[in-house]
């Protein structure tokens, strides 16, 4: 490291924790970042772009999570055997997930691989949905 980059790690070193708040926020308002926001620490600061916010929010959602809505009670088993199949749960941890319906049954997946899920789960008397 160069001699500056040395002495400014020095002064930091030196500074009380009420100075070092401040010091951040002084660099938030003038390079116009928000350091709470970075949560890699090999990443650099980046500026604050409220425009990518909103078109996020316009995009086309991309992963989806099946919920098992409703099992009735006849057609437990198959449903119990289905969602075992879906989730590689043991016995004992899918009947509880059945018997606790509505439930979350898988998550972060594409919206073909979730309407296959419902699907299976339809077909053997599940009432599912797609969020």
């Amino acid at each position: 490291m160069s001699d500056k980059i040395n002495s400014i790690i020095e002064d930091l070193k030196s500074l009380t924790l009420l100075e070092a708040a401040e010091l951040v926020k002084q660099i938030e308002e003038v390079f116009e970042v928000d350091a709470s926001s970075v949560t890699n620490t090999n990443m650099g600061m980046m500026p604050i772009d409220t425009s990518a916010s909103l078109s996020e929010s316009s995009e086309e959602k991309t992963e989806f999570d099946v919920i098992l809505d409703e099992v009735p009670a006849a057609k437990k088993i198959a449903i119990l055997k289905v969602v075992r199949s879906l989730t590689g749960l043991g016995l004992k941890e899918a009947k509880e997930l059945v018997e606790s319906a509505p439930k979350l049954i898988k998550e972060n997946m594409s919206k073909d691989e979730a309407e296959d899920i419902k699907t299976k789960l339809e077909e053997v008397g599940a009432k599912a949905s797609i969020k």
